[in-house]
């Protein structure tokens, strides 16, 4: 990754709402979420959405697809891990074997992020029952 593209990821990253809006698109999986959902499981504004959808695909963190009427959005697991891997390439001066990170404590359960697994949750059931149908 190049330095330009990690300081617009960064960028794009360094707000609340889209920040919110990433991570649980990282936790929906590869499948991502319609718009709508994301919406509602985050209590934003559809208008607002789109403005925060727009900086991250810009920034390359998402993908979205058209599926009928719905908008799916979906993180771009391939610019995470680049992103990632230019942050730590050069950790404890490029031996990392010294430097093994680590293990990371989940973070803070808010209501906010409960709301949305829960929404989740909720959502990847609906799929299997259509997918049943």
């Amino acid at each position: 990754m190049e330095k330009s593209h990690a300081v617009a990821a960064l960028a794009a990253l360094a707000q609340d709402n889209r920040l919110d809006v990433y991570r649980l698109l990282v936790q929906a999986g590869r499948d991502g979420m319609p718009a709508g959902e994301i919406a509602a499981a985050l209590e934003l504004a559809p208008n607002t959405l789109t403005f925060h959808f727009d900086r991250l695909r810009q920034a390359g963190l998402v993908t979205v697809e058209r599926n009928g009427r719905s908008m799916i959005y979906a993180a771009r697991y391939d610019t995470m891990k680049a992103l990632l891997a230019y942050l730590t390439e050069n950790c404890c001066q490029g031996a990392a074997e010294r430097c093994a990170p680590a293990i990371p404590r989940p973070a803070p359960k808010t209501a906010r992020n409960k709301t949305a697994r829960n929404m989740t949750a909720r959502n990847k059931t609906a799929r299997k029952q259509e997918t049943a149908l």
